[in-house]
């Protein structure tokens, strides 16, 4: 395998298409289209509540009341019937059952189709352009997007050479840093580039990194992208080595992340999510939504196929691996891959330990721009089937806000109809199941994890809260708001990696 001297690395300028960062018409009609289809899907859902209190077979007679003197309000202290509780969940089953069958016809074309031109990373071409080739043993080159990591750089850089695995070379991109990242990292002896008038954040950072690193490596020699705030878990690079090593199809593998320690109730809420992310990936046997910023491994062959093809079959500029255009940059490049016939996983070997936002506004700021990113690369790749799964998680997230919105406002609309709490049989039911259900979601969390879930309605107020970063995130791409990276700013924190 051929290494290519940091010395020799080139820089180029990214271009920047004609209209900068402004949104097409069909990324703006997302937005709309998302609100309008979520409140469709609620007020289906209440037309179906309205037409079986019109007909009181299975009910007890509703009773009525005048709020502020004005309003009338009729409400029934029995649960709903038999039959709509059927026909609820016989929807939900069917609505999922479509989106898996879509999803599995998806990927099922992908790992037997004959289309090499629109799809160069299928598997069935890349098993035929590699059979009987020997690359040589799957090496790994890290790379650490770092802008001012000084806090953690080392500690990153401990956890790769703690791998069982080791990294055949590490280096640090060091992006407009004027903290000591450059220097610490030098420290340590790995490799250090430094960016030359990137504007770009890290999409761009990497997309100067890349080109020379590319060129020295061969089919075998994989790139990790790992962020400067994460540690590895013990055995990630060789569960990810013996995975690339068995499928020559494989071209990504993942990491499922776990949030550091700390930060009180606001750093456990974060935990209590990461880690019921994680249970549903491994609940899909590893098949990713995203390859995680925090540490993805590709194929040379995964990321010069989308470099190649950017401009054509996938959006961005032709020659850039990283669409710098883009709030999200590791969901869009999942989005390329998969549109490009890429298979790729997260096992559960795979853990990382990431950074959890300190405070609220860094949540914020951070989830709107998660959420942002994702709808608005859902518009810049269509209606395209390796997409489909994406639009169903939009659409899933957008009737949850109606749901949760619908449930608290009847919640209050019975308290102040009521003269005194009524417990209702079928609902206390359903909280029991659904407390449940939270509990053991992030049984692997710990007794902190498990105590919050349990407790329900601190999480309930969590879940609000990135409702609302939801709401505002669709608001902004209606009304053509101009989308803002949103610096996060955090006080650096000693972490820990582990065993999971």
């Amino acid at each position: 395998m051929r290494r290519a001297s940091l010395d020799t690395f080139g820089f180029r300028r990214p271009a920047v298409p004609k209209g900068g960062s402004e949104m097409g018409r069909f990324e703006r009609f997302v937005g709309v289209a998302l609100i309008c289809l979520a409140l469709l899907g609620g007020a289906v859902v209440g037309l179906a509540a309205f037409a079986t209190l019109q007909d009181p077979v299975g009910w007890d007679t509703p009773s009525a009341v005048y709020l502020f003197g004005v309003w009338e309000v009729m409400y029934s202290t029995s649960g709903p019937s038999a039959g709509v509780v059927l026909a609820s969940a016989g929807f939900a089953l069917l609505v999922a059952a479509v989106v898996a069958l879509i999803e599995r016809r998806v990927t099922r074309h992908a790992r037997t189709s004959d289309d090499w031109e629109r799809m160069p990373l299928a598997p069935k071409r890349v098993m035929a352009e590699t059979r009987g080739i020997y690359a040589g043993p799957v090496t790994v080159t890290v790379l650490i997007p770092a802008h001012n990591e000084a806090g953690c750089i080392t500690d990153t850089i401990a956890s790769l050479r703690a791998q069982s695995h080791q990294p055949a070379r590490i280096v640090v991109v060091a992006d407009n840093c004027t903290d000591d990242t450059v220097s610490l990292a030098r420290e340590t002896g790995v490799d250090v580039f430094e960016t030359v008038a990137n504007t770009n954040k890290k999409a761009g950072a990497l997309n100067q990194a890349l080109p020379t690193v590319l060129a020295g490596l061969g089919d075998n020699d994989t790139v990790m992208v790992m962020d400067a705030d994460t540690t590895l878990d013990q055995g990630f690079l060789a569960a990810a080595v013996r995975r690339l090593t068995d499928d020559r199809g494989l071209m990504a593998v993942g990491g499922l992340f776990y949030g550091a320690e700390g930060e009180g109730l606001l750093g456990q809420f974060q935990r209590n999510e990461y880690t019921r992310y994680a249970r549903q990936i491994r609940r899909r046997r590893g098949r990713v939504f995203v390859l995680t910023g925090t540490a993805s491994i590709f194929r040379p062959r995964a990321l010069q196929a989308v470099a190649d093809e950017r401009g054509r079959g996938i959006p961005g500029v032709q020659g850039d691996v990283y669409d710098t255009l883009v709030l999200t940059e590791d969901n869009e490049l999942t989005l390329a891959i998969k549109s490009l016939g890429g298979l790729m996983i997260s096992p559960a070997q795979c853990t990382v330990v990431t950074e959890v936002m300190q405070t609220w506004r860094a949540l914020w700021v951070q989830r709107l721009r998660w959420q942002r990113g994702a709808v608005e690369n859902l518009g810049s790749y269509g209606f395209r089937p390796s997409v489909t799964r994406y639009w169903a998680q939009q659409l899933g997230i957008g009737y949850g806000v109606v749901a949760i919105a619908a449930y608290l406002l009847l919640l209050l609309l019975m308290i102040l109809s009521a003269d005194v709490w009524i417990w209702i049989p079928f609902w206390v039911l359903v909280a029991i199941i659904f407390d449940l259900e939270r509990v053991v979601s992030v049984w692997r969390g710990g007794w902190r994890a498990r105590l919050l879930a349990i407790t329900l309605f601190p999480e309930l107020g969590y879940a609000i809260f990135l409702n609302l970063v939801y709401v505002k995130g669709i608001l902004d791409i209606a009304l053509r708001r101009k989308a803002k990276w949103g610096d996060i700013t955090q006080q650096p924190a000693s972490r820990t990696g582990g065993n999971r």
